[in-house]
């Protein structure tokens, strides 16, 4: 038996752990603040959150972590209820999909971990000490890219690349945009503060059909008809936003937005350089001239995003779950249930 932490911010964490989920025979105790997904078959364990309380002190611990305000309830009780989970169950090993110090307790209660990295600079003391703890660090991009992350190269040794990975992985893709279509789907995530003003793009380009998808009345739980209707998607540089459009096979216009540890930006320079993809990279939404950028990317081969996901990462992740689950002594696996 193995935990596995997802981390409540957006849904791309809660998106892959469900794709790796089903990718592996272990069973799988899903735990988040986040409510059990009904797409979830294994044990859920639903945590207390840890940003609900007072004006939060020292969040930090002077630079040493990322997240652990003083005295504050709510991180009392999620760390006190993973531990005693740990301690009843004694999992095999703990993936953690991400959390620094979700990472550093398990590791303290004795649990093997596996921790997702994510692109941007990781160079700090509490990334740094997370990933020395860690018996593997998984990237989701692909073995051949450069440049995704800094910061690790003290620890690349237990690093892995599995590719892109998308909860649409593997389904079948309904018939392609019509060769005349003139469609753009605008991408949004669950977790951006604000949405996207592309009142000015849909002035500008009157012959295009616009569909926006994102937070509130906009939000689509299963966007896979539309990004695969689309002619051209405008996304943000979200590592589940371009694993989901990668997988639909649709030329994309990225506009990164800002976020802790310049992990959209890192993705944005990656895509923009890289020349294999199917992307034009703009560093802000452009207020002028989206007929031609929607025009020059349309244009683009969709079929290039094989590159970055190829449908299989996922099922490269469960495979370092279950090497990592051969290294532990065969008396110490855990075989019980739970729930």
């Amino acid at each position: 038996m193995i935990g596995y932490y997802v981390h409540h911010h957006g849904r791309g964490h809660l998106h892959r752990a469900l794709s790796v989920a089903a990718a592996t025979d272990t069973v799988v105790v899903g735990m988040s603040s986040l409510p059990r997904p009904r797409e979830w078959s294994g044990p859920w364990l639903e945590l207390p959150r840890d940003d609900e309380g007072a004006t939060p002190v020292d969040v930090t611990a002077r630079g040493r972590l990322h997240w652990v305000p003083e005295l504050d309830r709510g991180l009392t009780a999620r760390m006190a209820e993973i531990s005693s989970w740990i301690a009843a169950v004694e999992p095999s090993l703990m993936v953690v999909d991400v959390s620094a110090e979700v990472s550093l307790l398990a590791r303290l209660h004795g649990t093997p971990v596996v921790t997702m990295v994510l692109p941007g600079d990781r160079r700090d003391a509490a990334h740094d000490l997370v990933h020395s703890v860690a018996r593997r660090i998984v990237g989701a991009w692909p073995a051949d890219v450069t440049g995704m992350v800094t910061g690790l190269d003290a620890h690349r040794d237990r690093l892995t690349c599995v590719g892109g990975l998308s909860r649409f992985d593997g389904r079948p893709a309904p018939a392609p945009p019509a060769p005349d279509g003139r469609t753009v789907v605008v991408l949004t995530g669950l977790g951006d503060e604000t949405s996207w003003d592309v009142d000015a793009a849909r002035q500008q380009t009157p012959s295009w059909t616009w569909h926006v998808l994102g937070a509130g009345d906009a939000w689509v739980d299963d966007p896979w008809d539309v990004l695969c209707a689309a002619d051209v998607v405008v996304t943000h540089g979200g590592q589940n936003a371009i694993a989901e459009v990668a997988a639909a096979r649709r030329p994309a216009v990225v506009v990164p937005r800002p976020r802790p540890f310049r992990e959209q930006d890192a993705m944005a320079a990656v895509l923009a350089t890289d020349g294999r993809f199917p992307v034009t990279v703009c560093p802000e939404l452009p207020q002028t001239g989206w007929d031609e950028l929607l025009t020059r990317t349309a244009a683009l081969d969709g079929s290039g995003w094989s590159a970055w996901n190829d449908g299989g990462g996922a099922g490269r992740l469960a495979e370092v779950i279950c090497e990592e689950l051969e290294r532990v002594p065969a008396p110490a696996r855990s075989s019980g249930t739970w729930s």
